[in-house]
């Protein structure tokens, strides 16, 4: 599930965005720097000699911005590869991470905390080591998907076995912003955790670009990938707060996901779009119209939410110029429906269902609008569907300007295509029902009343789905034996009776571990120092954390005169309860 080569495509974008991170948090730490002298100073000309200087770094690091955002903003790489033009979707970039050595930190406290020789589990921190690595380079498919959850459910142990809630084990997780390129370093395991979900919403939002959707079959995956990229956006959202970067920001996830959502239901468009294309009735007309509008309504939320003030400086502009563009496109295509379904058919042929739709499907019209809902006759119908068409036009027009008004999108070819050949139809429609001038052409159409029939439901992320075995399950169960738990050094007791029908003194109750029970009052165990409430760690030079208790009372009769018991003693005495 990873590709570390840097020859591929995929793997010049990391290392170019790679690289402006490195540069970028080069300046940042001039700027810091700069900024401290500038506080610091009270000679008049070497703060003028710093603020000009800090005019400069402020300059750079705006350059480098720029370039790192027109490199997110690439919606041609991820696009999929028909030769039919479509529009363009919005994937994002994953968030770049460093290589982190665990070896050192986690040995010391394998030793201090556990009191157990580290050597044993260098293999287990090494494989931890590569799962991480290995998660740095995904592959952009389900296998990247699938390694991003085993190394995310591998941390689920890792962090309740080595990350105590009280103290530091001077590990720390960096990761850089995937818009701004501006580093984040935290030592919680919930920043490493959101990251990695992160980019797993990222690749989904990949892989649904990378569909064909010239098919159904593309289609319903594409639906199904963006869908399951909103799910994890929305998961990040409700699980993890105070994210230090801005790709992490409650705000920059909601709109994540809107614009998501929108994406699938542009899908779910295209979708009813190609299985209606050989016979399009009046009735599929106005339907296409109401799902185009909704998701029009759709684009506009989404441009509203990258309008707020936590997203708007920091999402790349193509990316607001093509939501605008999307927005007005389908709403331009809404009208061009309903045109197509008032002109399909003559108005004293048009059913009562038909028309109750058309009074449904027409918001109330204002006094600048015109006032036919429903034509009584030819004229009314000609009247209406050519206003529906000139709104069309107008709004397609709209579309060209805004892709010529953003630099980024200038250069997406598929999408002028999409847009011209919109444009053009739209005019040969409105061409082809020109006839002498009229007044009532003047007036716009009635807006047409958004509505949808497909109810989505976002895919959360299924944890289950990869379930990994704990690597340093040696430790012991890690309800008992983790980070935050804490017990006395082991201990080795030895237990030697006279005759094989005298017991030892002492009864364990309980499973992985067993625990001492009751030590029976001048009694061989008393004597030897066994205290009610100690775990059992090992019998002789059985390790017997993960026995049973049949195991345990079985290796304990079966010693003979002689019992070596290893034993730890808890410190937390709350969760020594009889369930």
């Amino acid at each position: 599930g990873s590709d570390p080569r840097v020859a591929t495509c995929r793997g010049k974008l990391q290392n170019r965005r790679s690289k402006l991170n490195q540069e970028i948090n080069k300046e940042l730490r001039l700027r810091a720097g700069a900024e401290n002298l500038y506080k610091a100073t009270t000679n008049r000309k070497l703060k003028e000699t710093v603020a000009v200087e800090l005019s400069f770094v402020n300059s750079n690091l705006q350059l480098l911005k720029e370039q790192l955002a027109e490199l997110n903003s690439s919606v041609e790489l991820y696009q999929g590869d028909s030769t039919d033009a479509v529009m363009p979707m919005i994937p994002l970039g994953l968030k770049e991470t460093k290589e982190i050595d665990f070896r050192e930190p986690f040995k010391d406290f394998v030793l201090e905390h556990y009191s157990e020789d580290a050597n044993q589990y260098e293999d287990a921190i090494s494989d931890f080591m590569d799962t991480r690595q290995a998660m740095r380079t995904p592959l952009r498919d389900s296998s990247g998907i699938a390694l991003l959850f085993r190394y995310y459910n591998q941390l689920y142990f890792v962090e309740r076995r080595f990350f105590p809630p009280d103290r530091s084990l001077g590990i720390y997780f960096e990761w850089f912003d995937s818009l701004t390129g501006v580093p984040s370093c935290q030592r919680t395991v919930a920043f490493e955790k959101a990251c990695v979900l992160f980019n797993m919403g990222a690749i989904y939002t990949q892989i649904g670009a990378k569909q064909d959707r010239s098919t159904t079959k593309g289609l319903d995956a594409a639906v199904d990938s963006f869908l399951r990229a909103a799910g994890t956006f929305r998961y990040i959202h409700e699980n993890f707060t105070n994210a230090p970067s801005m790709d992490l920001g409650p705000e920059m996830l909601e709109m994540f996901v809107q614009l998501m959502l929108a994406q699938a239901r542009e899908c779910l468009l295209e979708k009813l779009q190609l299985q209606s294309e050989e016979n399009r009735s009046i009735d599929i007309c106005f339907d296409l119209a109401q799902e185009a509008s909704h998701l029009s309504d759709c684009y506009n939320h989404v441009h509203e939410l990258i309008s707020h003030d936590a997203v708007r400086d920091y999402v790349p502009y193509s990316w607001s110029s093509l939501v605008q563009v999307k927005r007005e496109y389908y709403m331009g295509m809404a009208h061009h429906h309903v045109a197509s379904g008032v002109l399909h058919i003559e108005a004293v042929n048009m059913s009562s269902a038909t028309k109750e739709v058309l009074v449904y499907l027409h918001t109330e019209p204002s006094s600048a609008q015109l006032d036919v809902r429903v034509p009584k006759d030819e004229i009314d119908r000609r009247i209406l569907g050519r206003a529906h068409l000139r709104e069309a036009l107008m709004l397609h027009e709209e579309c060209q300007r805004l892709h010529r008004m953003c630099r980024e999108l200038k250069g997406k070819y598929a999408l002028a295509i999409v847009l011209r050949n919109a444009h053009k139809t739209t005019l040969h429609a409105f061409t082809a029902t020109e006839t002498e001038d009229d007044f009532s052409d003047l007036l716009d159409p009635p807006q047409i009343r958004a509505a949808t029939k497909f109810q989505l439901s976002l895919t959360p992320p299924d944890f289950s789905q990869y379930r990994v075995n704990d690597l340093f399950r040696g430790l012991g169960p890690i309800a008992i034996f983790s980070a935050k738990r804490h017990w006395t050094a082991p201990r080795l007791v030895q237990l030697h009776r006279g005759r094989t029908t005298e017991g030892f003194g002492f009864s364990v109750r309980g499973d992985a571990p067993v625990i001492v029970a009751i030590v029976e009052q001048h009694s061989l165990a008393e004597f030897g120092g066994v205290k009610e409430g100690d775990f059992i760690v090992a019998i002789g030079d059985k390790d017997v954390k993960w026995s049973s208790h049949d195991e345990v009372v079985s290796l304990i009769k079966n010693s003979e005169d002689s019992l070596s018991l290893k034993l730890v003693t808890p410190m937390d005495r709350n969760y020594l309860k009889v369930s």
